[in-house]
């Protein structure tokens, strides 16, 4: 039987290729409107992230998921993701 390959998706904070399921995805719908998808499987433009408060914060400071979507990202955003990585990062702990 054929092994299944697994995704790999590259962290805009640290630059490592890691796999999917470990990591958060930022979405530009076709609309324009940028979202953190949860599910991993709402349609449009994707920007990875590691549940790494210094990968949030490097990619925060050089503005790479604003370089990726070409938009500008509303504060919201930002407070949704630190939240998401910071209770992932608990639970993991835990």
């Amino acid at each position: 039987m054929a092994e299944r390959r697994i995704p790999l998706r590259k962290c805009l904070g640290c630059g490592e290729m890691k796999e999917k399921k470990q990591l958060i995805r930022v979405v530009r719908s076709k609309e324009g409107e940028i979202s953190v998808d949860f599910t991993g499987k709402t349609p449009g433009r994707g920007a990875y992230l590691c549940l790494s408060v210094a990968c949030f914060d490097a990619a925060r400071k050089s503005r790479r998921l604003e370089r990726s979507f070409s938009a500008r990202i509303e504060e919201e955003i930002f407070d949704t993701l630190r939240e998401k990585i910071l209770s992932e990062t608990e639970e993991g702990k835990a």
